[in-house]
């Protein structure tokens, strides 16, 4: 009987609705299932088959921490998604390079810790001229953590914001608000094994002039979505452009519509995202098959 490790948070363990029909879907599925917390430093994490990142949601607060367990606990079990992925895609960084592949990305500009803040924020600001407000949030960040919405009047407040983040040492991801998305909300793809599994639809989360949320995550509106054809090309583009010759066991790619209407991709999530099972009937069931499957591989090894 296969042991796969859920891995959360505590302060996720309420929250995340994935986990309840993952865990009877493995467990239908023939496995064993232990749902674990990451920073739980009484596991013995050899003791697994596979371990899948599921819901760590307070890794941004403890982000050195988090990357040196998951490499270490890397060396111990079968990580999913791997550890070189998970590194690379916690760090918003990566846009920059698919937008060198040729995606379509959401216009971002970063700023670093020691970076002439207003200069760089006249900058963004002049460079989108048609752009009424803007979107400021941490390159390493989960969850509209620390992200906000400013209008170019809220010059003085963005910046505040900017350097608060650069003061504690996290660089700063700034992008044009598209207000498509007050209409048309974000869509998230979700693909197992490199193969499309469903969509859904999500309702805008930034509201001008409100507070960042304190908690792990914004609240989000949820609704099922299919993806229309230039949504689905685009994502498959997104996977084929990533730096790692292997299928992903999981990707969520988030994409919004840009002043002309085309998508463009937002976030690419490999590491803990949201799949949404509830809103997809099967899906937990596809998931746990493309798990076992890995399982699976190794012992054919």
């Amino acid at each position: 009987m296969p042991h796969v490790a859920l891995v959360t948070a505590q302060a996720a363990r309420a929250t995340d609705e994935d986990l309840a029909p993952l865990e009877s879907a493995l467990r239908d599925s023939g496995a064993q299932v232990s749902i674990v917390d990451w920073d739980d430093a009484k596991i013995d994490w050899s003791q697994f088959d596979l371990t899948v990142l599921r819901s760590c949601w307070d890794y941004t607060a403890r982000y050195v921490e988090f990357l040196i367990w998951a490499e270490r606990i890397s060396q111990q079990t079968r990580l999913v998604n791997r550890f070189e992925i998970v590194r690379w895609n916690t760090d918003k960084h990566y846009l920059a390079e698919l937008q060198r592949a040729g995606i379509a990305i959401v216009p971002s500009q970063f700023v670093e810790p020691g970076s002439d803040v207003p200069a760089e924020l006249r900058l963004f600001l002049d460079k989108h001229g048609d752009c009424a407000e803007l979107v400021v949030k941490p390159v390493i960040g989960a969850g509209s953590m620390d992200t906000q919405r400013y209008t170019r009047e809220d010059s003085d407040s963005a910046i505040a914001h900017i350097e608060r983040l650069l003061k504690a040492g996290r660089s700063v991801l700034l992008q044009p608000y598209l207000d498509r998305v007050d209409e048309a909300g974000e869509t998230a793809l979700i693909h197992f094994d490199g193969e499309y599994s469903h969509s859904i639809r999500k309702g805008p989360m930034l509201r001008h002039r409100e507070d960042a949320t304190n908690g792990l995550y914004h609240a989000e509106q949820i609704d099922p979505r299919e993806a229309d054809v230039s949504e689905r090309a685009l994502a498959i583009r997104v996977l084929a452009a990533l730096p790692f010759d292997d299928a992903l066991a999981y990707a969520r790619v988030d994409l919004i519509r840009a002043t002309d209407g085309t998508p463009a991709l937002l976030e690419l999530e490999l590491a803990e995202p949201s799949l949404f099972f509830r809103h997809a009937p099967g899906s937990a069931k596809r998931f746990a098959a493309t798990l076992l499957k890995r399982i699976d591989k190794d012992a054919l090894i």
